[in-house]
C-alpha cells in the first residue's frame, strides 16, 4: 500500500502546542516522526501480512527498530538515548501504527519500561538514597537497551482484578539474599519468547500486602525457572504473540528494580497516561484505514485496476463521516498527549479516559465504515484493510484500562469527588 511521503507523515499527527517550525513540531519531533514513517512504510509494512498470517512474532521488524536507532526513543540523553517525552512518544507509536499494528504495540510496550524508569521516575517523590540507587540500576537497564540492543516487555495482565488495578498482583516475590525469588504467572505477555527481559509487575511477599507493595522487576528471557507456554492464535494484533509466562521461584538481583520499592504505586496515582499507552497504535490503525479508503476510492493502490469509485455519493458521504471521526479521535488524542503530566487535575483525568475510550472505539468505527464503503473486495487478506479490522477490534479488550473500565472509572470520577461517597436518603 503506498503511503504519504514522510514530509506530510509529521503533520498527520500535529500537536499545535509544540513550538518549532510551520508545523507545530520541534526539529526532533519531526526527525523522529519522519524516521518512524521511513521505517514504517518501507521496513515494517513488507512484513506485516506474513506476521499476521502466521502469527509469529516481527524480529524482523525489531532489528529494523534497533538498526533505526529507536529502541532508546524513551532513553534519557544522559543515558544514551533520544530523550523522547510523552507527547513524542505518542506521536512516533501512531506512525508505526500506520504500517505495522502489531509492531508498533509491541515495540509500545518496550518503550514503556523505558518510560517508566526514565521521565516518569524522575517525576516521583524520593529519597535522596531512593534516587542514588535507582540511578545506578537503571544505568545498568538503559546499557542494555542503547549499548546492546536488548528488548524489554512489559507483562502485567493476570485474570484478574490486579490489572485492572483494583487488587494487589497474585504474582509475588520473597525477599531474599541479593535479591527477589518470584512465583507466579501473567497472560496475554506482548513479546513472550522475544524479549530480553520481562517488566514483572508482582507484590512484595508480607503481610496484609496492598498495592502499595508492587514492585517492577526486570527478569531476564534466560532465567531458570521462567517458562514461555500456551497456544497463540487470536484474531487479532497476531504478531505480538502474547503467550502466557510461568515464574517458577525465579531469582533476580536487586539490581533487577525498574523503580525502588513501592514507587510503582505512586506512579498509577500520579501519572495515569502511563495506562494509555497502547492508543497511539490505535491512532495510527484509524489513519491507515482512512488512507487505503481514500486511495483505493481513487484507484491509486498499486496493483489494483484502474476504475476509480469515487464519484458515487454514497462513497463520498461515507468517506466523510470517516475524516470527521478521525478528526473528532485524533484532536481529543492530541489534546491529552500534550497533557501527560504529574498530578494532571480531575478534570485532565477525565479527558484521559474519553480520550483513550475515543481512541479505541473509533479505530474500530472507522474500520467497519472502511469495509462497508470499500466493499467486497476490502475483505480479501491481499489488502491491509481486513488486517486493520482485526487488529481495531482489540483494543477496547486492552488491560489495564478497557472500554468498560474507562467508561467506570470517567462516570464515576464525573460525579463523585475524591472520597466522596452517597449520603444517606433519610
Amino acid at each position: 500500500m503506498s503511503l504519504p511521503s514522510a514530509s506530510s507523515a509529521a503533520s498527520r499527527y500535529l500537536p499545535p502546542h509544540i513550538a518549532g517550525g510551520t508545523d507545530g513540531l520541534s526539529t526532533a519531533q519531526r526527525e523522529l516522526v519522519d524516521r518512524a514513517a521511513e521505517v514504517g512504510r518501507n521496513r515494517l509494512a513488507p512484513h506485516a501480512a506474513r506476521h499476521d498470517r502466521d502469527a509469529s512474532f516481527p524480529f524482523d521488524s525489531f532489528d529494523e527498530l534497533r538498526q533505526a536507532g529507536l529502541l532508546g526513543l524513551c532513553v534519557p540523553r544522559e543515558h544514551g538515548g533520544l530523550g523522547a517525552d510523552f507527547a513524542t512518544y505518542a506521536l512516533v507509536i501512531a506512525e508505526l501504527g500506520r504500517h505495522c499494528a502489531a509492531t508498533a504495540l509491541s515495540f509500545s510496550m518496550h518503550v514503556s519500561a523505558c518510560m517508566g524508569a526514565g521521565f516518569i521516575a524522575d517525576l516521583l517523590d524520593m529519597s535522596p538514597a531512593q534516587r542514588a540507587e535507582h540511578e545506578r540500576h537503571r544505568a545498568l537497564h538503559f546499557e542494555r537497551i542503547v549499548g546492546q540492543g536488548k528488548l524489554y516487555a512489559q507483562p502485567f495482565s493476570e485474570g484478574g482484578a490486579a490489572a485492572a488495578g483494583k487488587a494487589p498482583w497474585s504474582t509475588v516475590a520473597r525477599k531474599v539474599d541479593g535479591g527477589y525469588r518470584i512465583n507466579g504467572r501473567k497472560i496475554f505477555a506482548s513479546l513472550s519468547g522475544a524479549a530480553d527481559f520481562y517488566g514483572v509487575l508482582c507484590t512484595l511477599d508480607g503481610p496484609g500486602t496492598t498495592l502499595r507493595d508492587t514492585l517492577y522487576l526486570a527478569v531476564p528471557g534466560d532465567a531458570p525457572g521462567l517458562e514461555v507456554c500456551g497456544d497463540w492464535d487470536p484474531l487479532g494484533m497476531r504478531g505480538t504473540v502474547s503467550r502466557s509466562l510461568l515464574l517458577r521461584d525465579v531469582f533476580v538481583p536487586d539490581t533487577a528494580r525498574l523503580l525502588p520499592e513501592g514507587l510503582y504505586h505512586q506512579a498509577t496515582l500520579r501519572f495515569p497516561h502511563m495506562f494509555t499507552t497502547q492508543s497511539p497504535t490505535y491512532m495510527g490503525i484509524a489513519q491507515a484505514a482512512y488512507d487505503f479508503t481514500v486511495q483505493y476510492l481513487r484507484a491509486e493502490l498499486p496493483g489494483m485496476s484502474p476504475v476509480k469509485r469515487r464519484m458515487y455519493p454514497t462513497k463520498q458521504a461515507a468517506v466523510a463521516e470517516m475524516r470527521i471521526k478521525l478528526e473528532q479521535t485524533r484532536a481529543l488524542f492530541l489534546q491529552s498527549v500534550r497533557e501527560a503530566s504529574i498530578d494532571p487535575d480531575a478534570d485532565t483525568r477525565q479527558r484521559l479516559y474519553a480520550a483513550h475510550f475515543t481512541v479505541m472505539e473509533n479505530a474500530n468505527a472507522i474500520c467497519t465504515l472502511a469495509l462497508r464503503t470499500c466493499g467486497g473486495q476490502a475483505m480479501l487478506k491481499s489488502l491491509p484493510l481486513e488486517r486493520l479490522y482485526r487488529d481495531s477490534r482489540c483494543g477496547s479488550l486492552m488491560l489495564p484500562w478497557t472500554a468498560e473500565l474507562c467508561l467506570d472509572r470517567l462516570g464515576r470520577e464525573c460525579l463523585y469527588a475524591g472520597t466522596e461517597g452517597d449520603e444517606s436518603l433519610e
